[in-house]
Order: structure tokens, then sequence, then C-alpha cells
């Protein structure tokens, strides 16, 4: 028996959650559980008095709130993620001769954990430690578009959640959902000037055991017009991401289509 049974139900319940591709009912945790419906009630609500768990009324179910999403972002810009993914990153930067990086997601932010520059390129703001807002990088892009809509709906909860840096990505929670479409269709992520006027980058989500994008890989170059990537950049963008969700016990990155 635990020593603390409060807490081994709070942290099964927490773990249940995380292990769903959507939200789930209470009746349904308190049945996967063997646990007491009352006893998985009074939980959840202080789950979600301190923003692990959020409650959708209209469906009466209940998905990991950002609290768990920030836990989980804090684990991965610790030490696994970087020394896995640096090597890759260093091979991406030699095979294509372009920037790479490696980013988490912090709430509706990216933060860079890895960054390897490639020489005689342009200076790139995405410092190891950087944060920019998720919607404007290929890098948050491609984690959004895997995340279940009631967690995007946290994320942006309205239309003051969107900033601009330049003027361009999108700027409205429908402007959003169309271009997270369009992502998940194609199964890579792109952003022409809306980080930095005159760059692009592509980037493709790293996918944990449970599908849940942990972080993203992406490469900046230098854009025309239309921001077209040089040839093989996606290809290669594509099989780093998986071989790295493949090295930390995940899933394939999304197939490019």
């Amino acid at each position: 028996m635990p020593k603390a049974p409060a807490a081994d139900s709070t942290l099964r319940i927490l773990t249940v959650l995380g292990s769903q591709r959507g939200p789930m009912a209470a009746a349904v945790i308190a049945t996967r559980l063997g646990l007491p419906r009352s006893t998985v009630y009074q939980l959840l609500a202080t789950l979600v008095d301190h923003g692990f768990v959020i409650h959708l009324p209209e469906s009466r179910r209940y998905a990991l709130g950002l609290a768990s999403f920030e836990l989980g972002s804090g684990f991965t810009r610790q030490q696994p993620l970087s020394l896995l993914g640096a090597p890759l990153l260093a091979t991406l930067v030699d095979r294509t001769g372009e920037s790479a990086h490696l980013a988490v997601m912090h709430g509706a932010e990216v933060v860079y954990v890895v960054e390897e520059r490639a020489r005689h390129r342009p200076t790139l703001v995405t410092e190891v430690g950087v944060r920019l807002p998720a919607h404007l990088t290929a890098s948050g892009k491609a984690m959004l578009a895997a995340l279940p809509p009631a967690q995007l709906r946290a994320l942006y909860p309205s239309d003051s959640a969107f900033v601009s840096r330049t003027g361009t990505g999108p700027s409205d929670g429908r402007a959003l959902r169309a271009e997270l479409a369009a992502i998940r269709e194609a199964g890579v992520a792109t952003e022409v000037g809306a980080v930095t006027q005159g760059l692009a980058s592509v980037g493709v989500a790293v996918l944990d055991g449970s599908g849940w994008p942990v972080a993203s890989v992406a490469c900046t170059y230098r854009s025309d017009d239309d921001g077209a990537a040089p040839d093989g950049l996606v290809q290669e963008v594509t099989r780093v991401a998986g071989e790295l969700s493949r090295r930390i016990g995940g899933a394939d990155a999304p197939p490019q289509k």
C-alpha cells in the first residue's frame, strides 16, 4: 500500500490523462484506476484549481492543463533531449548547410534548447534560452498541430493571445486552426518572415510514446518571395525529428505527404 494514498491517486490520475489522446470523463478515470468516484472528483477539483487539469463543462470531461504541460516541458528542456538532439542537429547542419534548432513548448511560447549554426548563414534570434510566440514559428506550429483541440483552446483562449513581430503570421484563432490543419496534412510546418524578414523555417514535431509533441526540429534558411525550402531540406528535417522521436522511445514524426 502506498505511504501517501492521496498523492499516489493524484499521480495515477495525471498519468492516465497523459496517456490519452483526448479528454476523459471522471467516471471513466475512476473505473480505469479502480478508485471511488467521489475521490476522483475531489482530486480532479484540486488539480483544476492548480492548473494541472482543465475541466470541459460542455462534454463533462477532463484534460491535462497548462501546469502539466509546463512541467513536461521543464523536463524536456533538461539534459535528455539536449544530449540526444545535439549530435542529430549537428549532422542535420552538415547535410543541409542550414542552421538547425531544437525547441520545446512553454505555455504558448517555444523555448530553444539546442542551436547548431551553419557557416556563412544569417544571424538568427533563436539562441538557446530564447522564447518566441509558438504561433509565429515553424517549431511552435509543428507542435501546436499535434495538440488536441482542447489544449489548443486553453493556450489561445481569445484573439488577444496573438502577437506579431513582422506583421505576418496567424492573427486569430480561425487563421491558426486553418494553418494547423494544413500542417497536419503536410506533416511539416513552415514559417516565412514571421520571425525575421527575409528568413524562413521548416519544422517537424518530435513525438513521445503517446504521440504528444515534446519538442520540434527545425531549419532556418534565406527565403525568396514564396519561401520555398531548399531541395531536400524538408526530408532531412523530417528524418531527424523521426530519429529523435525513436531515441526517446516515442512515435515516428508524421510522414511528409
